[in-house]
């Protein structure tokens, strides 16, 4: 009998050391009570889960507020009653509330409870917020294509222009004829030399007797 009390007891202490590293490493946990699912709809909703690189594991409650106790998801506690499924992302904080969420609105079943998303701590309604926000892959591509609108419509631009003067709607701009060249400036003609005035002529003088 002991012997089984010590191997139930290091199995619970490798689940609690293992709830603890996933909560150390993730990006979010988010907790839902699964309540009433079917395992095709299980199924289905883990598997849109591995899509999203979430890791989703059921734990006990008791088990977690172990693993939890001490640490900043001790708060995390109060919302440990029932059944409770725990989704960890360890890239995308966004994507355990969002595909959870997305799988809620098809089933009509479960509910989210809370979690903590990038070591804050959201209650249910703060989570449903978060399952709000577009994936980073849906983030990028808008960043993306927001970079490379402009210069989309610059193309389009240019193309019909292209397509415009292809079908004779612009015409082509007539060539300039080239300038005549000025003409060459006359020198101007030097200036004549101003006569000069020959020298007048004495009268002879008469000679005396």
């Amino acid at each position: 009998m002991n012997e089984q009390i010590k191997a139930s007891h290091v199995e619970k202490q490798k689940v609690i050391d293992e709830i603890k590293g996933k909560f150390d490493k993730a990006q979010s946990a988010v907790v839902v009570d699964y309540i009433g699912i079917t395992v095709a709809e299980a199924d289905e909703m883990r598997k849109a889960l591995r899509e999203a690189d979430v890791d989703y594991t059921v734990y006990k409650n008791t088990l977690v507020k172990r693993a939890i106790a001490g640490t900043d998801y001790e708060g995390m506690s109060d919302i440990l009653s029932g059944p409770s499924g725990f989704a960890f992302s360890y890239e995308d904080a966004t994507a355990p509330a969002r595909v959870l969420n997305d799988s809620i609105k098809k089933f009509k079943k479960m509910e989210l409870k809370g979690g903590f998303v990038e070591g804050v701590y959201y209650d249910k309604a703060g989570i449903e917020n978060i399952a709000k926000i577009p994936s980073r892959e849906v983030l990028i591509a808008k960043f993306m294509g927001s970079l490379q609108a402009p210069i989309g419509q610059a193309v389009r631009t240019f193309a019909a222009i292209a397509e415009a003067k292809a079908e004779g709607k612009i015409a082509a701009p007539a060539e300039e004829a080239p300038a005549a060249e000025a003409p060459a400036e006359e020198a101007p003609a030097a200036e004549a030399a101003p006569a000069t005035e020959a020298p007048a002529e004495e009268a002879p003088t008469e000679d005396k007797e």
